[in-house]
Order: structure tokens, then sequence, then C-alpha cells
């Protein structure tokens, strides 16, 4: 029996086929039920709601090819989709679009906001547009970006103009450059890290991006732009789109992130945070593309944040 849509409501019985195989079983069913809390699928598989062949199997157990996986309803009732939305994030949202036409939508989103609504988040950016933009018959969003960076954000108004901006997007023809504060000065001007990144769940649910050989392809070009007392602004350009890519990178090089609690230094953020840091330095500042329609070259520009510019200011004057 092939998988096919969850059916969240009834037990399933699902036969692994060879391209599913290999991964382990927590990350199967994350990935078969998005979003599900994993905190309830990790409970699911120790109460041996989950089993493989009948049996009971660990979070570890790595499935194989014609394994019969028993998946329990894990899903409560289908939560309703959200009608309103507050005064104060309707007025933020419409203050923070860049650009505008028939076509695309592009918004410097605020860090805090996730681009769309999940397990413990009832509105996303797209939500709160299609409530804030009644009138749109298509909406969608054409990438994403981390619910703690901020910047320039894609959203197409039509099927095409997704498809043509997604298509720029996975033939590399869309330059992302983002801004950061990295912890120490980088050896070099400009710094390329080209190391394979793979996704990964600890036990405790918490998802997590580490550098390993049989990870996937990930490339990033980190550009020395300010040397500060404690730190340096540092521009980057990204080549491919990995989960938490850029935050992964940065600690690689020993060099991490300001402000990241998952990959960044603890002492480090502690003293940022004494300079009013307090969100993660990581904010999408440009996207050059090809209009969807015109086709024309377009560079669309997300200012850094007043509070992000302010610990820039504060830095300088150490």
């Amino acid at each position: 029996m092939a998988a096919s849509k969850p059916q969240s409501q009834k037990v399933q019985f699902i036969e692994i086929s060879p391209s599913q195989a290999g991964q382990r079983i927590d990350n199967f069913l994350l990935t078969l039920e998005k979003g599900v809390p994993k905190s309830r699928i990790y409970r699911a598989i120790r109460k041996g709601e989950v089993r493989v062949n009948k049996g009971r199997i660990k979070q570890t157990y790595k499935i194989q090819a014609g394994d019969i996986v028993r998946v329990p309803p894990l899903r409560v009732a289908e939560r309703e989709a959200p009608t309103h939305v507050s005064e104060s994030l309707r007025q933020q949202l419409l203050q923070d679009i860049i650009f505008e036409d028939d076509s695309m939508l592009v918004l410097n989103k605020p860090s805090g906001l996730a681009v769309h609504a999940g397990s413990q988040i009832q509105v996303g950016v797209i939500e709160a547009f299609r409530i804030i933009k009644p009138e749109l018959a298509f909406l969608e969003l054409v990438h994403r970006l981390d619910r703690d960076t901020s910047g320039c954000l894609l959203l197409a108004k039509s099927r095409d103009s997704l498809l043509n901006l997604q298509q720029q997007m996975l033939s590399d023809q869309i330059d992302k450059r983002y801004l950061t504060l990295l912890k120490g000065i980088l050896p070099n001007a400009e710094e390329l890290v080209e190391q394979p990144l793979l996704k990964n769940t600890v036990s405790s649910g918490e998802r997590m991006v580490k550098v390993t050989p049989d990870g996937k392809r990930a490339k990033t070009l980190f550009i020395r732009q300010q040397d500060l007392s404690l730190a340096q602004l540092t521009e980057v350009k990204l080549y491919t789109g990995r989960t938490h890519q850029i935050r992964v990178h940065a600690a690689w090089t020993q060099h991490p992130v300001a402000g990241d609690d998952k990959y960044g230094d603890r002492e480090f953020n502690k003293t940022l945070k004494s300079f009013g840091l307090k969100r993660l330095f990581l904010h999408a500042w440009r996207l050059g593309i090809r209009h969807p329609v015109s086709g024309e070259p377009m560079q669309l520009e997300a200012p850094l944040p007043t509070a992000l510019q302010q610990v820039i200011t504060k830095l300088e004057l150490t």
C-alpha cells in the first residue's frame, strides 16, 4: 500500500517505498503529518501507538523498504482558518509593504512573526494578508523566512507569478543578500563556506541542523562590512536555501550569529543583550529578481530595523 495524503482521524497502515527508506521514523512522521507538534509524535512512539511490522520501535529506528508502519490519529480536530487579525498587526503589515503590483507583494517581514500558521501559531503572514486583502483571489508565499528573521519576503498574486518566481529560485537566478552580526572578526574579507547540511530532530523534539558529509549541498558567502569592537557586521550571499543555513555555517566558522539561542555562543549573546539586542541579528536585506511578468530586473531592499541599527551604533561607541 503506497503512502497517500494523511487521513489523520483514522489509523493508517503505510508500506514504506524504496524512496522513503533510510530515514528515521520520527522524521518520516514529521514529514507525513505536517503541523502536528513534535511532542505529540514522540509521545505516540513512546506509548507504542506507532508500530513497525506490528512491533514497538524507538524514535531512532530507520525505516526500510517494505516496512509496514502503523500511524495512529495524531491530530485533534482541524482548526478553522482565522478570520480576524488585530488592528496593530494589520497596520504594521500594511506599513511594511516594500513593493506591490498586480502580480506580487514584497513585505519587510518583522522579526517574531511566522510566515504561516502552525501547531502553536494561529496566524502567520500569509493568513494575515488573506484577511487584510480579501479581494485577492490568489495569494501564496514564494519562499519562507525563519520566524526570528526579518526582511524581504515575496508573495505571489497569481499562479503564473508564483511559478515564475519559484523557478527563478530553483535556478539560482535570485540574488539573496542578508545582513548579520557575527562574533569576532572573520580572517578574510570574504569567506566561502560549502558544507553540507542535514536536518535532524533531537530527543526533545527540537529541530536542529548540522554540518555532516551526508547532508544536502549548501553554499554561503560571508562578506565583511564593518569591524566593531566585539563583532562584525557581515553581508551574506546565499547560493542555496537550506533550513538555518546562515546560522549553522556561521557557527561552523566559529563566528556565530549574534542572538542565536540555538547555534550561537551563550556568553556572546549575553554581552550583546547589554547593548540592547533582544532578537536574532539576521535580516533579509536585499533580493535581486526579475519581475515575473515584464522580466525587468529589480532590486528589492528592506532597511535594517531600527532596533538592530541601534545595536550597531552602540557598538561603534565602544
